[in-house]
Parts: structure tokens; C-alpha cells; sequence
């Protein structure tokens, strides 16, 4: 699963990538550090299988801590966008072509206000403007590519030659865009389906952003928390926009606590609301940790990095994991290893769905399936539930 780090240039994006993969992304205060996207993976936690039915597991597509499965995510830390970038400004069409793989979007926004949508710095910059700004951009994009030759393939669809849904999806090849969320676009649209030839410039934009809403939906990551004047940007964004997901988020402070923990310094858990210190710190050190102590976790009870990707994955994208095994007494794989595996579904996805998740062999020669937990039969169509053990039984 592809998540994508987006955002005007200077907001912290490669920070929050380096904090979140532990990688060597290039970090500075300029625009444009990031000019070829950086690719990484991150993790999200949810509760392993292992503590709900006693065993000890053995991860091989994934991690187990203290009974914490982390499922890995791929991260892509895509190059600033400017105003215009569908338009092919500052280095706009590869970058919007960098992201169109992503699944979800997180946008990255300085809600200090320190620094404008084009990444210079400022004094006091209403980050309400960089809300919209980064869907504006993207559904412009959509727009230009729905645009190209459009009234041929509108009469083509009119006469019945080709459906509306696949005319959309191969003009947007290449975006990961799929036909169940084409549809669903069209069941909110008032646009007369039955006659895109008559569609205006600004029913085609209104389509767009539909289409970047359910395609490339976006989670907000409100950066540099911490510093004066964020806390009431963060209160004003929440009251603007009630219905966005904004994270309060301090990457550079996740940052600082990942390498603490690596060198040996502190005990911490990504996403936790405190640390341990074990080893020497020096003064600086100290101090440094002091201030994430008070102005990040007492405040807003964890760094905000971690909370940020579980929410792309689970609140805009509603994934479930399942845990797929071969023997459903030990609960193994073919060579013993205990929950080896762990799988992301789309909410509401069926025992068939996770079959082809694993192997198109499986779903070709399926039989039936055991709910590990219940040691009940159970068809293709059964509907699977967050943290489910199955096993496929097939030819």
C-alpha cells in the first residue's frame, strides 16, 4: 500500500519522512530540497493476533513488539507543489505524476505560519489557504487529463459504443483509479450521466474533485505544532473545516526521539505519549528532550507522526488486516512459522478478496475457508472482519 507525503515546498515533508522510515531523506530550509520522490517504509500498529489467541508468533511479512503487529506501508515523500503545478509550474506534471500511485494523500502544512504556499518564509500566513490548495491542484490536473478530447469520447459513451465509468478510467490510466470508485462518484453527481456531451468546463472541474476526493482522499498533518501561534491556527483549522482530518504534528520531534531511541539513549515507542531514558544524555540532550517532554506529548499526547499514518490507512482508506494461515490448529504456514503473515483489505472485503490478495491460485482452485476463531466453514462471500485468521481451503 502506497501513501503519499504532499504539501508546499519547506513545510517539513522530509523531516516527517525521515521519522517515519528512519531514512537519510535530504533535509533543509529551502524549496525544492526534494526533487526525485523519496520511497520508504513506514509502519502502522494494530493489535496482533498472537495476544488474542495465545501464541507466540513468528512475522515474516511484518513486525511483532509486545503483542503490536507493524504492518508495513511503502511512504513516498513527493517534491513540493507551488500554485499552478497542474499548469507545470515550479516542477508541478512530474510531481503530480509521482503521487498518482498513492492510495492517500498526507499533506504536509506548516500551521506555524512561518512560511507561504511557495515555501518562503513569512510572518503571519493564514494556513487556511493551504487546505484546499493541494486538492485544487490535483483535481485541476484530473481535469486537464478528462478534458483531452472529451467531446469525442462523450459521443462515443452516448452511443453506446463504451460506458461512461470506463471512458473515465482510461482517460485516467495510470492513476490507480478503479471502477467501483467511478461509480460511486456518479451516484453523488447531479451531472446527466446520460449526456457527458453537454457537460460544461465546470461540470468536468466539479467531476475532478469529486474524483481526487474519493481516489486521493487527504489527511492533514499540521507541522511544527509546537511553535508559537500553532496552536491557534490548529483551532481555527478545526473550526473552518469540521469535517478535514488535521493531526497536530511535530516531526522534527519524532525525528529527535527515533534517533535517541536507536543510539540508545531513550526508550520509545513511535506513537507513544512518553519515553524512557536509559542511557547518558548530555545537556543538550537533556534539554532537547525536556522541551518534546512539555511542548509536544504533555500536549498533544504523542508527536503526531505516527497517529498521522494510521489515520490515512484506517480513517480514509478503511483497511482491515487478516491474518491468512495454512494449518488452523497451529495457526502456521507450511514450514510451522505461527501468524507469519498479515494482509490490508478494504473494509467490508470477503473471504475470496483476501484469496486473491495472497494468491490468484487460491482464489482459482477455492474450496471454502475456517475462521480460525470460531473453527467454522465459511464461503467465499463471507464478509471479513479487522484482525480475522483465516485459512483457504482449495484444490
Amino acid at each position: 500500500m502506497e501513501i503519499a507525503l504532499v504539501g508546499a515546498p519547506n513545510k517539513g515533508k522530509s523531516t516527517f519522512f525521515s521519522a517515519a522510515t528512519l531514512a537519510s531523506a535530504e533535509i533543509a530550509a529551502y524549496p525544492f530540497t526534494t526533487i526525485k520522490p523519496n520511497q520508504g517504509t513506514a509502519y502502522v500498529r494494530v493489535p496482533c493476533a498472537c495476544k488474542k489467541f495465545g501464541v507466540k508468533c513468528n512475522p515474516r511479512n511484518s513486525a511483532c513488539e509486545d503483542g503490536t503487529r507493524l504492518v508495513p506501508i511503502t511512504l513516498i515523500d513527493v517534491a513540493g507543489l507551488v500554485p499552478g503545478a497542474f499548469e507545470g509550474k515550479g516542477l508541478g506534471n512530474q510531481f503530480l505524476s509521482d503521487l498518482a500511485q498513492a492510495r492517500a494523500l498526507i499533506q504536509v502544512i506548516d500551521c506555524s505560519g512561518k512560511t507561504d504556499l511557495e515555501g518562503n518564509q513569512a510572518d503571519c500566513f493564514d494556513v487556511s489557504k493551504e487546505v484546499g490548495f493541494l486538492p485544487g491542484e490535483i483535481a485541476m490536473w484530473i481535469k486537464g487529463i478528462l478534458s483531452k478530447n472529451w467531446g469525442k469520447i462523450a459521443r462515443r459513451v452516448e452511443h453506446g459504443q463504451m460506458k461512461l465509468s470506463q471512458a473515465v478510467m482510461d482517460q485516467l490510466a495510470g492513476m490507480r483509479i478503479s471502477e467501483p470508485q467511478v461509480e460511486l462518484v456518479f451516484s453523488r453527481t447531479t451531472l446527466n450521466l446520460a449526456k457527458p456531451s453537454q457537460w460544461s468546463e465546470s461540470d468536468l472541474e466539479e467531476l475532478s474533485r469529486q474524483i481526487q476526493k474519493v481516489s486521493k482522499p487527504v489527511v492533514l498533518a499540521a507541522n511544527k505544532a509546537d511553535l508559537p501561534q500553532s496552536k491557534e491556527n490548529i483551532r481555527v483549522l478545526n473550526e473552518k473545516f469540521p469535517k478535514k482530518l488535521i493531526v497536530p504534528v511535530s516531526a522534527e520531534s519524532e525525528l529527535a526521539l527515533r534517533r535517541a531511541s536507536k543510539a540508545g539513549v531513550i526508550k520509545y515507542v513511535p506513537g507513544a505519549q512518553d519515553f524512557e531514558l536509559l542511557g547518558q544524555a548530555n545537556e543538550a540532550q537533556k534539554k532537547a528532550l525536556d522541551y518534546i517532554k512539555k511542548a509536544v506529548l504533555d500536549d498533544f499526547k504523542s508527536t503526531g507522526v505516527q497517529k498521522t499514518l494510521e489515520c490515512a490507512a484506517f480513517d480514509l482508506l478503511e483497511l482491515i488486516v487478516v491474518y491468512p494461515v495454512e494449518d488452523e490448529g497451529k495457526l502456521s504456514d507450511a514450514q510451522g512459522n505461527v501468524l507469519p503473515d498479515v494482509f490490508f483489505l478494504k473494509k467490508g472485503s470477503t473471504v475470496i478478496d483476501l484469496a486473491l490478495k495472497v494468491h490468484s491460485d487460491l482464489a482459482e482452485n477455492f474450496i471454502g475457508a475456517i475462521d480460525c476463531a470460531t473453527k467454522k466453514r465459511i464461503g467465499k462471500d463471507h464478509v471479513l472482519n479487522n484482525g480475522d485468521v483465516i485459512k483457504i481451503i482449495h484444490k
